[in-house]
């Protein structure tokens, strides 16, 4: 008889009464960590000092290292090994201060039977809230029930009501009352449009191309084929390896013609000379090879936009891939052409960038890119975070306005005057040991259509509305800057409709993405002949705010 060594399982710990267990997520790169622990530090002190106000005990799962400095799970096999010593029915409280990899805590989350409370600070100095809300998408992705709030002060009574209601029925309902679905649209010529070019992508396809696919933890930016390819569109999965091959190709005269023409456009550079640190010459040299780079594998693959997953990587390699980015979501750039030079590469045209290979915003780019261009508009697109926000007066009305910034580019025409008002500075070493500069400006003054195309009950959901870009003082724009990071460019968002508490409730993302009309009636066609164009693809389309629909 065969004697087997058949595992002895251990038995599940047990909660004790009115105690909550919380986990940390955060970066893979232990600098990041390092850096944003003493703001994690501060955001637990205050769930501690609310969960005893209200007689609860909340445990940490995790202890903090030492050796690391930090107390975040910091990959994705320390999580699985913390949610084992978490009991499985207990109350979860899932704190974020910082930006966060969502699969450090996804697999534990997945199998977890208790609620699950995410929580941020409602602070810009680090990205909480950008890692909440990609938390959030990725939960939302997967299907496992969960509640959410934040908070500035962690004493206002919308947080002390709203975790009141989760220890006391493990759920907070938020108000969505913002929310629509898309009626019957009128007969005319967006509508007309947005079907047309919906049928044009179903019966010629399109191909996006995605380097290294997932390798920054966010779960809700991959959407899977069985999805992306009912609309037309499929994947070209391809290697951060690749381009840095490529980029060790492009010629030397190439880099240095690309740079000329920014600095002809009127690109401000501001330089050092500590390439720790500082912006350098040569970093600045590297991210054009990379622009070129990717303008010539894009065109290899027949690719009609292309996502860069920096971050993970190529970051130990090259400087950031931000700069080429922001020029290749604009219509003006320096031009690029084929290897033997017998052609340029999208003449005229953005290539379409999604920032971090976020393909919710990859599908949504290259529908805007078609929709905006047929209309005669400018089709240059960008995705922001959703970084924070805070009241102030506009038009002499008291408004939420929305800092949007995004990893340190823009499309050039999304500021007043283009190149001419933009400055590259260089990342922050924390993040970008490699350094690059940047696209940095503040976004002008006008309308705008944002969305987001995510998952949810295993199917896309398209959430969309309107939105301005106001004009604050220079010495408050300052001030946002300051609190968030300076070198990245800025978006002050005023959304139509919506209050803070109902957008931070809904967004699935940790991205938003953004394109101008040249007024409010432009951006209103645009708007509907978008939703039209998803509409026909199958996509379920929610409008938020208000809307001219």
């Amino acid at each position: 008889m065969t004697d087997y060594r058949i595992p002895a399982l251990a038995p599940e710990p047990v909660a004790p009464p009115q105690t909550a267990y919380l986990v940390a997520s955060g970066d893979l790169r232990p600098s990041a960590n390092i850096a944003g622990w003493p703001t994690q530090q501060l955001l637990e002190k205050s769930l501690h000092d609310a969960f005893a106000g209200l007689g609860w005990t909340l445990e940490r799962a995790h202890e903090v290292d030492p050796v690391k400095g930090h107390g975040f799970i910091d990959s994705q096999r320390y999580g699985i090994e913390v949610f084992r010593s978490v009991p499985k029915d207990a109350p979860v409280v899932v704190a974020e201060a910082v930006w966060q990899y969502s699969h450090h805590v996804l697999a534990g989350l997945r199998s977890h039977r208790g609620p699950i409370l995410t929580v941020a600070n409602f602070d810009g100095t680090w990205p909480g809230l950008v890692g909440l809300l990609g938390l959030n998408a990725g939960l939302t992705k997967m299907g496992r029930a969960y509640s959410t709030i934040w908070s500035a002060e962690f004493t206002d009574r919308f947080f002390l009501d709203g975790i009141t209601s989760w220890v006391e029925t493990g759920t907070i309902t938020h108000d969505d009352s913002h929310v629509r679905p898309l009626p019957p649209l009128p007969a005319g010529p967006a509508r007309d449009l947005g079907v047309a070019l919906a049928d044009q992508l179903l019966a010629e396809k399109a191909v996006i191309g995605v380097f290294d696919e997932g390798c920054m933890g966010m779960y809700n930016a991959i959407i899977d084929d069985e999805l992306l390819n009912p609309l037309g569109i499929y994947k070209e999965r391809l290697s951060q390896s690749a381009l840095y091959a490529e980029m060790r190709k492009v010629p030397d005269e190439e880099a240095a013609a690309a740079r000329r023409w920014l600095d002809d456009a009127g690109l401000r550079f501001e330089f050092g000379a500590d390439e720790a640190t500082e912006l350098t010459e040569r970093q600045v040299h590297e991210q054009m090879k990379m622009y070129i780079a990717a303008l010539r594998i894009a065109d290899d693959f027949g690719c009609a936009a292309i996502g860069i997953q920096y971050q993970q990587g190529l970051k130990d390699l090259t400087p950031a891939s931000d700069l080429p980015e922001g020029l290749l979501n604009n219509v003006v750039r320096p031009p690029v052409t084929s290897r033997d030079g017998g052609r340029e590469l999208y003449a005229g045209a953005p290539l379409p960038h999604f920032n971090e290979a976020d393909e919710g915003v990859a599908v949504d780019a290259l529908v805007t890119n078609r929709i905006w261009t047929a209309m005669g508009l400018d089709p240059a697109t960008t995705l922001h975070d959703v970084r924070w926000g805070e009241t102030y007066p506009v038009d002499g009305r008291e408004e939420f306005v929305w800092v949007y910034e995004i990893s340190g580019s823009v499309p050039a025409s999304h500021l007043p005057d283009g190149y001419a008002s933009a400055t590259s500075l260089r990342q922050g070493p924390v993040f970008f040991p490699a350094g690059g500069g940047t696209l940095s400006g503040v976004s002008k003054p006008g309308e705008i259509v944002w969305s987001r195309l995510y998952i949810a009950d295993s199917r896309l959901h398209l959430d969309i509305g309107r939105a301005a870009v106001v004009g604050l003082p220079a010495e408050e724009t300052e001030r946002r800057r300051a609190a968030t990071n300076p070198e990245w460019p800025i978006a002050h968002v005023v959304l139509r409709g919506i209050t803070r508490d109902q957008f931070m409730a809904r967004h699935k993302a940790n991205h938003v993405q953004i394109a101008y009309g040249p007024d409010a009636a432009a951006a209103d066609e645009a708007l509907l002949a978008k939703a039209a164009l998803f509409d026909r693809l199958g996509v379920e389309v929610h409008l938020c705010g208000d809307t001219a629909i």
